[in-house]
């Protein structure tokens, strides 16, 4: 379905969960997005990120205003798909699966423990590689390189959006990986680094305000948000 001119498939958790599934037995190579309303303001600016979104095998409700303003244009998302969840949701599968996941992004470290904590959650867990690196051109034929000679079926990159899902996109044929997903701040919150909203303020909606609260540089960006609500009030005043 769109959300004010962005694709975005209306899927529960469980079902995103098996179509990835499906898409990494089946080969591959696909790119999965998090759709949020950052996203859709940037993707309205910016049609090359437009051009990626609509080009991703799965684009997921990631953010609830995403699902809100769906709601109130009459199209109805089931729920929030949070990227967060899905990687370790997705790392349990891989260590039942037998899977190998890669970690590529964030700051030194962070990737690593990540997946040491992911491998503890989920014994047997195959972690094919991490790598800090950087979503530059300069970089880019070393870290593709790297990625392809481990061979995972999973790449989580965590590079932050829209570069993220800009360097899958641009690499997804030569990484060789049947599933890549843009990941933003997910290896903060999976290694500790950042703490994630309580479950109460989760529930209501309201993860982006603590992530604003425990990260208030964040403010500019979410500058995007009233501008996204004003675009979803003005659709659905339109059709009426």
């Amino acid at each position: 379905m769109s959300v004010l001119g962005v694709l975005v498939d209306s899927v529960t958790r469980q079902e995103a969960l098996s179509r990835m599934e499906a898409l990494i037995e089946s080969g591959g190579p696909h790119q999965v997005a998090t759709v949020n309303p950052e996203f859709v303001m940037g993707a309205r600016r910016d049609p090359a990120f437009r051009k990626v979104l609509d080009e991703a095998a799965l684009a997921l409700p990631d953010g609830i205003g995403v699902v809100w303003a769906s709601r109130w244009l009459g199209r109805d998302l089931p729920e929030r798909v949070a990227g967060v969840d899905l990687v370790w949701e997705l790392a349990g599968l891989a260590a039942r699966r037998g899977y190998g996941i890669f970690c590529l992004g964030a700051v030194p470290g962070v990737a690593e423990e990540t997946a040491r904590r992911l491998s503890e959650w989920h014994p047997g867990l195959r972690i094919a590689g991490c790598h800090a690196g950087s979503p530059s051109l300069e970089e880019e034929g070393e870290i593709v390189a790297r990625v392809r000679a481990s061979g995972p079926q999973v790449l989580f990159v965590a590079y932050g959006a829209p570069r993220q899902d800009v360097w899958i996109h641009r690499n997804l044929e030569a990484l060789g990986v049947p599933l890549a997903m843009g990941v933003g701040g997910a290896f903060d919150f999976i290694a500790g680094r950042t703490r994630r909203a309580p479950g109460w303020m989760r529930w209501l909606g309201l993860e982006w305000l603590h992530r604003l609260a425990m990260e208030p540089w964040r403010w500019r960006r979410m500058l995007a948000l009233p501008r996204f609500a004003a675009l979803a009030f003005a659709a659905r005043w339109r059709a009426e």
